[in-house]
């Protein structure tokens, strides 16, 4: 049977190269989010794009303020200084107007960490272990013949084994395999030191702590290859660590687990 890791999800003509995955990662001069794939980023970057409108707003305020009391105020302007030292209406308002916009952002913020720290009843469950310097996967729902579960280890792929259209220093050797429209349930440890499970387009940053249990949800809303990297300084290959979530519809998912019970 033919390896479902080798054939890309999406594959287009591309004027440089042959064959060209369609992935989410990285792009050069990127200054924004990577596009979300799970509800969870969705609400991350919503959030921050209120948190973008009041800070403009607060910005644009502030900046006509300090222009005009520099303008106004200014000794050819103004000779006579002014013997003003209290205003009760306007402390009362830059006191208020800043708990108020606090107050605004915090209703929204605790919703979005509620629905982050919520695991809704998981219809599969993958234990994901940090080690120097790759990662190791486990579909404990699954079991062999042998009784052991499905698992394996995920390396990055040498540059010089890499195909056209794979990344360099993101590509592995065996992606971690999730279906569509499915509930996951991600559990995240380590084995020698601190790692941190990280994908930004699913809005996971999950830290791998020895001998603590750490948990995340995964809701996948398409299909496409997602790339991360372990975000913690784990130690001299710390930057060759990569994650690669592959999100297939249920057939294709069967298929591949299929394959992983034949080896």
């Amino acid at each position: 049977m033919k390896s479902l890791l080798k054939t890309p999800l999406y594959a287009f003509s591309y004027p440089f190269f042959d064959n060209f995955i369609y992935c989410d990662n990285a792009e050069s001069w990127q200054i924004g989010f990577q596009d979300s794939a799970t509800p969870m980023m969705e609400g991350i970057i919503n959030l921050h794009h209120d948190l973008m409108f009041f800070t403009l707003v607060i910005l644009i305020l502030i900046s006509w303020m300090l222009l005009r009391t520099t303008w106004f105020f200014e000794y050819s302007e103004n000779k006579m200084a002014s013997n003003l030292t209290h205003g009760v209406f306007m402390e009362i308002l830059w006191t208020m107007t800043p708990a108020l916009i606090l107050f605004m952002i915090a209703i929204p913020s605790f919703s979005l960490l509620y629905a982050m720290d919520e695991i809704i009843s998981p219809t599969m469950t993958i234990k994901t272990l940090g080690h120097q310097w790759y990662w190791s996967y486990e579909y404990s729902d699954y079991v062999k013949k042998d009784y052991e579960p499905v698992s394996f280890d995920s390396y990055m792929m040498p540059e010089e084994d890499t195909e056209v259209g794979q990344l360099r220093l993101l590509e592995v050797d065996n992606r971690m395999t999730v279906p569509i429209h499915t509930h996951v349930r991600v559990i995240v440890s380590a084995a020698d030191v601190t790692h941190s499970w990280s994908i930004p387009s699913l809005g996971i940053k999950c830290d791998a702590v020895p001998g603590r249990l750490n948990q995340a949800s995964l809701f996948m809303k398409r299909e496409g290859l997602y790339y991360g990297q372990c975000s913690e300084i784990c130690g001299m290959n710390h930057g060759f660590m990569p994650i690669v979530v592959e999100a297939v519809q249920l057939p294709n998912y069967i298929s591949w687990l299929s394959s992983k019970f034949e080896l």
